[in-house]
């Protein structure tokens, strides 16, 4: 059994939590679990399930997001990189171990650019590294359906949007995963005060990846099939940071994290506890066990 413990902290006069799942015969340093921008510190299981054993496990309801304090307006990046290093600090660790998934990987580079020193490793997956016009449009009606009330409509357009529909590539497990982040995306716009103001600053507020980052170990991995930013676009975006390492997933697309959720948190301990990488189940094509999710009978 883990100890569970949930912190309130403060930075610049906006409240948040974390939350730190203690391993008592830890092997590697602290892995914080930074996600998507309507996720909060309840939303990563499976890798609390596998990083669990080797590491403590710190998730969080960072400003803006899940029972913290609204965002001030204006430019967040900064704050959100302050509260981060709040967090650590509040830790009483040195280094910590930083997994940045989507909204959460801009975040994460972002936090190791200012403060190097105290990452000692840093993971990215799913980097929105380039959005197109076409997909800051799309962004924006889903926001105006959500502030509108139109919450079935608002879960449709952003679930598609994330996802790989094309029945020419196989996606493991895509019917489930639509019906989940579906699912997901329904109760965020039901429950989160937050969800307007989040997907509005995740549009205006974009995180810069065009600076170098250096002296930080860096894997990069992306779904074979991402729809958001394309493989391609992250391993460019990986070759900016020297001696990074980029992988792509097989029969995955943007939720990688969750078609293959149990080989990603594989990859993330191997990489977190410099393990070899090569052998990695995730690096595997996964049996084609499902339809389409395009087929009628699977919407």
């Amino acid at each position: 059994m883990y100890e569970e413990t949930i912190r309130s902290l403060s930075v610049s006069g906006v409240s948040f939590a974390y939350r730190r799942l203690r391993q008592p015969e830890r092997i590697t340093e602290p892995v914080m679990v930074l996600g998507g921008a309507l996720q909060g510190m309840f939303g990563w299981p499976q890798m609390e399930d596998h990083v669990g054993p080797v590491a403590d496990v710190v998730t969080a309801d960072l400003p803006g997001m899940g029972s913290a304090d609204p965002l001030p307006p204006g430019p967040s990046n900064d704050l959100m990189c302050a509260a981060i290093e709040s967090i650590i600090d509040d830790l009483d660790v040195p280094q910590i171990n930083l997994f940045g998934f989507s909204y959460g990987a801009g975040l994460a580079y972002g936090c190791a650019r200012r403060f190097p020193e105290r990452i000692a490793r840093l993971a990215l997956g799913g980097v929105p590294a380039h959005i197109s016009a076409a997909q800051l449009d799309l962004w924006r009606r889903a926001a105006d359906h959500l502030a509108r009330g139109n919450t079935e409509d608002f879960a449709t357009l952003v679930t598609e949007a994330l996802m790989c529909l094309d029945a020419r590539r196989h996606v493991t497990r895509r019917k489930l995963a639509y019906r989940y982040v579906r699912r997901s995306m329904m109760h965020a716009a039901r429950h989160s005060r937050h969800a307007v103001d989040s997907l509005r600053r995740a549009m205006s507020d974009r995180p810069d990846f065009s600076g170098r980052l250096a002296d930080v170990p860096t894997l990069v991995f992306s779904g074979e099939h991402d729809t958001v930013t394309s493989p391609d676009r992250q391993r460019d975006f990986a070759a900016t940071i020297p001696d990074s390492r980029f992988l792509t997933i097989p029969d995955a697309d943007h939720w990688v994290v969750l078609e293959r959720a149990q080989d990603v948190a594989d990859l993330a301990v191997r990489f977190f506890t410099d393990a070899p990488l090569s052998s990695a189940p995730c690096l595997a094509p996964v049996e084609r066990e499902e339809p389409s999710v395009t087929d009628p009978a699977c919407v």
